[in-house]
């Protein structure tokens, strides 16, 4: 490694830290990649870490024992880059945030003579469009409440149908379709939503009028629906008596570390006033680096699609790459970005508020993850496993044969991010293989969880661990088997024996051993998950059988079909010349004048 070292480039780049069993350890960014990475060594008396390092990066150092580098053409590309292969390959010694999501907007273009307004997630093209946002949450139920309390165009289909509708009836709507109402007329409402969006006293005043007549007509259902639209709109805002003397518009960002969590708060001020908020949960705070977090939130946040950024972003801390952030957003955008940290005056207030808000989030928030920390333990995982991706495939005799994965986060399920697989390989361990090189491959846009958990033995857990080793990601792995009995599998709650697969060997838990069945519950909900999709897949392939039966196409025939293109849509999608490789032309034109 010292000999890499002494002949780095004095370009702009990326580096990679890795240990000895070849896992990465870090990744960072450089102006110079020579000057960046001499400065972490000392090379004489003897060559060893340098002393001034933080006590992290000095952990890590000691660890590393060989490095890589990438050369890149500009500083800005080298951030861009730094910035993917963190979110990609989890290194060990980089802090990760997961908020990635990307926040929703309302937005109107007025270019039409009668505009709606609509939700959208990226920029939408035209001249005469405004964004109102973001909104982390209440977005949606924010654009209903514009629709139940003002007579918009309420659906994109009611100008091109060119007829009142039901909506007209019911006095939701104006009928513009039919000229019932003018163009200047129709603006005037539109003034009065869009003041709602930003000023929504008014608007909130009226849904509980609306929520209150529901209840007394004991239309009870419609009543709740309205209040929980209250409440998600109400929810958006941090109450705050700041506003600005000017309609200034700003992104504030806070980032804080806890014992056992960290928070990112951020606000979001329009027109001199805060219209919403978010905020998020990060872990591994032992690690925690200020310049990481702030450069990924930002980074992470502000993504080429995202409409109506703010010229100036505020950031409770000052950290070490925020202009080279701002040059990065500015290019991006195509505009000069300010990342600001202002001391004093009303944005220094905005700032105090929200770190107030962190320190608060951080208080309400208790350890509730104790058997994760057992997990932890009892495995030796390189981290305590907060989100957790547990694995299973199903099939019936190669029918069907499907995946499914499941996610445990901060200790509840996160069904948003469940994912099924179709799979085409005929054994278990190739569509295992199948499942888990397809997840790796969306690691770029779904990083890496902390634990993998995988239904099957050591031969699984083996090859989890050369798909990883071969991606350069850090991430711990186990298997679970169930015991058999009777070449059955076993599983009776509380008496099944079955064996843990793990890196360090072979772990027999007692049936009543609550971490058993802590992994069992994973294991069983992406069991049941699997094989729900694999019935349904099923119960439709064997519908398309039956249908191609009554055309004349005997089962045989169809299990070619099947063993060829792999599923019914390939066989639906085949050209006549690749259907005559399997069978003869009478069939071919069976099957095609069936699918169309």
């Amino acid at each position: 490694m010292q000999s890499v070292i002494r002949d780095l480039p004095s370009c702009s780049g990326v580096y990679q830290y890795f240990d000895p069993n070849g896992k990465l350890l870090y990744v960072g960014k450089a102006k110079n990649l020579k000057n960046r990475v001499k400065s972490y060594w000392r090379f004489s008396p003897e060559f060893k870490p340098n002393p001034t390092q933080s006590s992290r990066i000095l952990k890590m150092l000691y660890e590393a024992t060989r490095l890589e580098y990438i050369v890149v053409e500009t500083e800005e590309d080298a951030l861009i880059l730094e910035n993917s292969l963190i979110k990609q390959l989890k290194p060990k010694y980089n802090i990760l945030l997961r908020d990635d999501k990307t926040y929703p907007y309302i937005y109107i273009d007025e270019s039409v003579v009668y505009p709606r307004f609509e939700i959208t997630r990226k920029v939408i093209k035209g001249k005469n469009v405004t964004y109102y946002g973001p909104f982390p949450t209440g977005g949606k139920a924010l654009l209903d409440s514009l629709y139940e309390v003002y007579p918009l165009v309420q659906r994109k289909s009611c100008l091109r149908e060119g007829k009142a509708c039901l909506f007209y009836q019911i006095k939701k709507c104006l009928a513009p379709c039919e000229s019932k109402v003018t163009p200047e007329a129709y603006g005037e409402i539109v003034t009065k939503a869009k003041t709602s969006i930003v000023k929504r006293k008014d608007l909130i005043s009226t849904l509980q009028e609306k929520m209150t007549n529901l209840a007394m007509q004991e239309r009870y259902e419609e009543a709740g629906a309205m209040r929980d639209s209250i409440e998600a709109i109400s929810s958006l805002t941090i109450s705050s008596n700041i506003d600005l003397a000017n309609e200034m518009d700003l992104d504030i960002f806070a980032i804080q570390n806890g014992d056992e969590k960290g928070v990112i708060v951020k606000l979001f001020m329009r027109g001199g006033k805060i219209i919403s908020s978010a905020y998020s949960y990060f872990r591994h705070t032992h690690i925690f680096d200020e310049n990481e977090a702030y450069k990924q939130a930002l980074l992470e946040f502000y993504t080429i699609d995202t409409p109506n950024i703010s010229k100036q972003v505020l950031t409770a801390h000052t950290f070490e790459d925020s202009q080279q952030v701002a040059t990065t957003l500015s290019t991006r955008f195509s505009k000069k970005i300010e990342i600001l940290t202002p001391q004093r005056g009303s944005k220094a207030k905005l700032i105090s508020l929200a770190l107030q808000n962190c320190e608060e989030l951080l208080r309400k928030t208790q350890s509730d993850t104790i058997m994760e920390q057992k997990i932890a333990d009892l495995f030796d995982l390189s981290v305590i496993p907060y989100r957790i991706e547990t694995f299973d495939n199903s099939h019936l005799m190669g029918v069907a044969t499907v995946g499914g994965m499941v996610v445990w986060d901060e200790n509840k399920w996160d069904k948003n991010a469940y994912r099924r697989y179709t799979l085409h390989e005929r054994d278990e361990y190739g569509q295992m293989k199948e499942m888990l090189s397809r997840r790796i491959e969306n690691f770029k846009e779904q990083p890496a969880p902390d634990l993998w958990i995988l239904d099957g033995g050591q031969a699984n857990l083996n090859l989890a661990r050369t798909l990883l080793k071969e991606a350069h990601v850090n991430l711990d792995v186990i298997a679970i088997a169930k015991e058999k009995l009777d070449a059955k599998a076993h599983r009776a709650k509380g008496a099944a024996k079955d064996m843990i697969y793990t890196s360090q060997g072979l772990i027999e838990l007692k049936p009543n051993d609550k971490r058993l069945h802590w992994i069992q519950r994973q294991r069983d909900e992406a069991h049941r998950y699997a094989i729900t999709y694999h019935q349904n897949k099923k119960r439709k392939e064997d519908t398309q059988v039956s249908l191609l039966n009554k055309k004349g196409i005997g089962k045989a025939t169809v299990k070619k079909l099947i063993d060829y293109f792999g599923t019914f849509e390939a066989i639906e999608n085949a050209s006549y010349e690749d259907l005559e490789k399997v069978t003869n032309k009478k069939i071919s034109n069976i099957i095609k004048d069936y699918n169309q």
